[in-house]
């Protein structure tokens, strides 16, 4: 027969043995969905992120190098414009977005989260045969919103100007909306493309083009423009006398966790940032004066 005793001592030794079997079963949830957390789980799990192609030649690099230390992780990264990511991301079919703007006020009730990574520097370029080397901030808003069409008006030869740059859709066009424009329109008589790699190679390709792309895909096809007698580099950009200049951004819905937050936390790294940023055309944020 059980007495009291016994059976609250019985109770006591159960209770402290399910504690346990609890414990186990907890200690390897979420091992398998990419979060990365407790001692001893390794990060496993997808990352997809999508939006400005302007930063597309710095989180290529930097998703190769994550997915070569985390081989359970993988990270796919897409284009499609600073707005698109932004719409993705809000719409919960992306864990990224990526962009080249602040986020605007019709996004700032969707619950993103903005992670501020890099200094994106953009420059004019035109084709390599143009003899033009300069153009003021006034003769590229005149350009840009159609009051100047020909390159003579500018210093060159006669010859039509053709503007080369992105929908409305693009974080770089409203990068230079805001900086270079101020509000004015740009014309309607312009050739779109849908990224900075499609304009850079339309320049290349169109005598007499002009439009702007984000510094790092400014090769030797094509030519760079001083603007206002500035020519692009970092230090200028440093020591605010080169203007032409935007952040970027990866947005997230909520605080993210897991391999996205990881991913995420090693773009914003000092090993990453110090180590390859500047060399891949951009500039750290923690570079900038403040």
């Amino acid at each position: 027969m059980f007495t009291k005793k016994k059976i609250g001592m019985m109770l006591g030794t159960l209770m402290v043995a399910a504690s346990m079997v609890l414990t186990g079963c907890g200690g390897s949830q979420g091992a398998g969905s990419g979060s990365g957390s407790g001692a001893g789980t390794e990060l496993s799990g997808k990352v997809s992120a999508s939006g400005s192609t302007a930063l597309l030649p710095l989180l290529k690099p930097a998703q190769e190098a994550f997915q070569d230390a985390h081989e359970k992780v993988t990270v796919n990264v897409a284009g499609g414009g600073s707005f698109t990511g932004m719409n993705q991301v809000a719409e919960g079919s992306v864990d990224i977005g990526n962009s080249d703007v602040n986020l605007p006020d019709e996004y700032k009730d969707k619950g993103l989260v903005d992670h501020k990574v890099v200094v994106e520097p953009f420059v004019f370029i035109v084709d390599k045969a143009n003899k033009v080397d300069n153009l003021t901030k006034q003769q590229v808003i005149d350009i840009l919103t159609g009051k100047i069409t020909n390159w003579s008006q500018v210093g060159g030869a006669d010859q039509k100007i053709t503007l080369i740059h992105r929908a409305k859709s693009s974080g770089s066009r409203a990068t230079i909306s805001d900086v270079v424009l101020k509000g004015a329109a740009f014309t309607d008589d312009a050739v779109i493309q849908d990224s900075n790699g499609a304009v850079r190679a339309a320049i290349a390709s169109t005598p007499g083009a002009i439009g702007y792309v984000d510094a790092p895909y400014a090769d030797d096809s094509v030519k760079v423009l001083k603007f206002d007698g500035v020519e692009f580099s970092a230090q200028n950009i440093i020591d605010g006398k080169y203007p032409i200049y935007g952040y970027g951004h990866m947005y997230t819905k909520g605080e993210p966790t897991g391999a996205v937050k990881a991913f995420i936390d090693f773009v914003m790294s000092d090993e990453f940032q110090n180590a390859q940023v500047e060399k891949l055309g951009f500039i750290p944020v923690s570079k900038m004066k403040k």
